[in-house]
């Protein structure tokens, strides 16, 4: 074991497009702040999933979808991310791309199937007898081997058990004994033993033993408080597919044939729909017993005109599930042909059947006054200083252009501005920088000039 100085990670960690945004920045009564939570603007788009968000909180959304319609750059998975934000980390939330369904192992619905199930939670209530407290004695007891011979075989095992409430003894099985040896314990440890398994858990060493050595590699836990013999709720947080995955591998032996032929086996397997209703049945009937209960998560589909025909109908009839989560759908896309189709065009490439089942939240393009605002909390959230006349123009050209590439200028800008020996970035700085790197929008009139001299 190391002893040295344990560096903490918080401040390395990489800065992502969306790092800034830490939810959706509502008020108590649901409208939206200007500017709050790294939101700027979209107010009626982000009211509109503050809805979505409160739906979700008290289980009424269910089955139900909603699209974030708007062109490239207005903020879709930005609001998506907010959404999980909101709804905090015990609720699953499952984000992929329309593109993740072609998989040459496994099918188109299959996939959207897996991701489905990845987000619905099942949240597992067990009340567990348990038996803990600190070791005070450990005898085995020993009888005569029946087979004869001159070996001896243990019969039970006299354990004593002391919390902060009183001791008691207790008389375990040989087989208790055994998983004793193996977690290593001696008396003066705490230990808990579950009841209906039998499974024995070594916490800590006890803090009485504390000063017995200057150095010791031991972890020192306190007596435990209550009675040696007590009732534990524990609370088990598992997604479905979880469950589909930990049945539908073949529980192989401990020999080296099945492990080698587990690792030689790199294929996916595929969940059968039989095993999912066998489930299905199973956590149908924890909940109506009490020991479990659902908690419908979010699946995130962004670039959704990209599923085709096939995935389209297979989740129409999923959505109608009564296991399935709120599904949120993104698109940049306006009239469309659906793929898979010829010449069958529907907004947004999605089919209008399926259009019908969903809200649509519309996402407008930035102004130049958010643009400047947003342009601000990514320089602070990227350590960068910024002259406000850098601003007015990065925000100007991001009205000309878009505002993605105003973002991307930051980094280069402030790069330059280090080489030409300043700490703060100037108006020089951007104009640089816009020459080395082109924007879309150029970068085709650029093609249009010059076609004649590219290989077509």
């Amino acid at each position: 074991m190391k002893i040295q100085e344990v560096q903490s990670t918080t401040k390395e960690q990489r800065i992502a497009t969306h790092s800034h945004i830490k939810g959706l920045g509502l008020k108590e009564d649901g409208t939206a702040e200007p500017v709050s939570a790294g939101f700027v603007g979209q107010e009626n788009a982000r009211e509109a999933a503050g809805i979505v968000v409160d739906l979700i909180k008290s289980k009424k959304m269910a089955g139900r979808a909603v699209l974030l319609a708007g062109a490239p750059g207005t903020g879709k998975t930005a609001m998506a991310l907010a959404l999980s934000q909101e709804l905090g980390s015990k609720v699953p939330f499952c984000p992929m791309v329309g593109s993740e369904v072609y998989s040459s192992e496994v099918k188109k619905t299959e996939v959207l199937m897996e991701n489905f199930r990845r987000a619905i939670g099942l949240r597992i209530k067990e009340v567990k007898e348990v038996y803990e407290g600190e070791i005070t004695e450990l005898t085995p007891e020993e009888t005569e081997n029946p087979l004869g011979g001159y070996g001896k075989t243990i019969s039970h095992v006299i354990i004593g058990l002391k919390t902060v409430k009183g001791t008691k003894q207790l008389k375990l099985d040989p087989v208790i004994y055994e998983s004793i040896q193996k977690e290593k314990v001696a008396v003066g440890d705490v230990i808990y033993i579950e009841a209906n398994s039998g499974a024995v858990k070594r916490v800590g060493r006890s803090d009485t033993y504390a000063t017995e050595f200057d150095l010791e590699a031991e972890e020192y836990v306190p007596l435990p408080k209550g009675e040696v013999h007590k009732k534990k709720e524990i609370i088990q947080d598992v997604t479905l597919h979880d469950l589909d995955v930990a049945n539908a591998r073949p529980q192989g032996g401990h020999d080296i044939v099945s492990m080698m032929g587990s690792l030689m086996k790199p294929k996916k397997t595929e969940i059968t729909d039989k095993l999912r209703k066998e489930i299905n049945k199973v956590v149908n009937k924890y909940i109506e017993q009490g020991v479990a209960e659902l908690v419908p998560g979010v699946l995130f589909v962004d670039e959704v005109h990209m599923l085709d025909i096939e995935c389209f109908t297979y989740l129409n009839r999923a959505l109608e599930s009564s296991l399935s989560p709120i599904v949120i759908f993104a698109t940049n896309r306006g009239m469309c042909a659906i793929r898979g189709t010829d010449d069958v065009h529907a907004p947004h490439g999605i089919p209008v059947d399926l259009l019908d089942r969903l809200l649509i939240i519309r996402t407008l393009p930035y102004t130049q006054e958010e643009i400047a605002i947003i342009l601000n909390i990514r320089a602070k959230t990227e350590n960068i200083t910024i002259s406000e006349e850098s601003v007015q123009y990065l925000a100007d050209l991001g009205v000309k252009t878009s505002l993605r590439y105003a973002i991307q200028l930051l980094t280069p800008s402030s790069i330059l501005a280090r080489i030409n020996g300043r700490d703060y970035i100037e108006k020089e700085d951007m104009e640089e920088s816009q020459g080395l790197f082109f924007d879309a929008k150029a970068s085709a009139r650029n093609l249009q000039a010059t076609q004649d001299r590219y290989i077509h």
